[in-house]
Formats: structure tokens, C-alpha cells, sequence
């Protein structure tokens, strides 16, 4: 999990992010319907911070990092969401934060979500189907 933090995040965003990754049914169940949260299909975290989740591509080519909050701010941040995934029962590895690390990521199906903190305070669309 790629875990980028903006600058208006807070001790209760990282807790919440994790209480809404902890609990989402992303996983399939025994019927092959995504149906199952982390801890039931026995899943743990490796929580990579990356503050390029926050690049700001609107103008000329060359993205922007400005949205991301700096190390002194963000790593405290990235330790509160970890914490917070393990008090939910998680197991949660991380990566160095600030380091530069080469991963492999495999991607096992059409599905990725992105969980934008800024997204969960938002009122749900009020059209059908939405």
C-alpha cells in the first residue's frame, strides 16, 4: 500500500484512512464476489510512504510535490496510519520512510483503489447508481 500524506492531514486522517482500509471488502470470498475485509481473508499491510501520490500535473510537464507534506510532518503521519491498522488487529510492515527503494508490485486483477482522505469528508453523490 502506497501511503502519501498532504499537507492538511492530522493524526485523526491517518486513523481514519486506516479504519476505512481495515475494513473494506476488497477480497473474494468463497463465491468469488469481492465480499471480504483485510483481516478475514488473513491479508496483512506493507505501507510504502510515497509522497508522489500528491503530484500536481495541471500545468506545464513538470510535476509539482508541493501538495505533500514535508518529512518532519508526514512521517509522524505515516507512523499514526501504520498504528492505527495494527490496533485494528493488522499486521502492518513498512518501508523506510524517505528512502529511496526499489519494489515490485504485482498487481492481481482489474482492481485499485485509491482512498483520498480529502474524499471521505465529501457528502456522497446523491444521483442513482452512485
Amino acid at each position: 500500500m502506497l501511503v502519501g500524506v498532504a499537507h492538511e492531514d492530522t493524526e485523526a486522517t491517518a486513523s481514519r484512512v486506516a479504519a476505512k482500509v481495515a475494513a473494506l471488502r476488497v477480497f473474494e470470498d468463497a463465491e468469488g464476489r469481492m465480499n471480504l475485509s483485510l483481516a478475514e481473508a488473513g491479508g496483512a499491510v506493507l505501507a510504502i510512504s510515497q509522497f508522489t501520490l500528491h503530484a500536481d500535473v495541471r500545468r506545464g510537464n513538470r510535476p509539482s510535490f508541493t501538495g505533500a507534506a514535508p518529512a518532519a510532518v508526514a512521517e509522524p503521519l505515516y507512523e499514526a496510519f501504520c498504528r492505527a491498522l495494527e490496533g485494528a488487529g493488522l499486521r502492518c510492515e513498512r518501508g523506510v520512510f524517505g528512502a529511496h527503494m526499489e519494489l515490485d508490485l504485482v498487481n492481481d486483477g482489474p482492481v485499485t483503489i485509491i482512498v483520498d482522505s480529502a474524499d471521505l469528508e465529501r457528502p456522497r453523490d446523491s444521483r442513482p447508481g452512485t
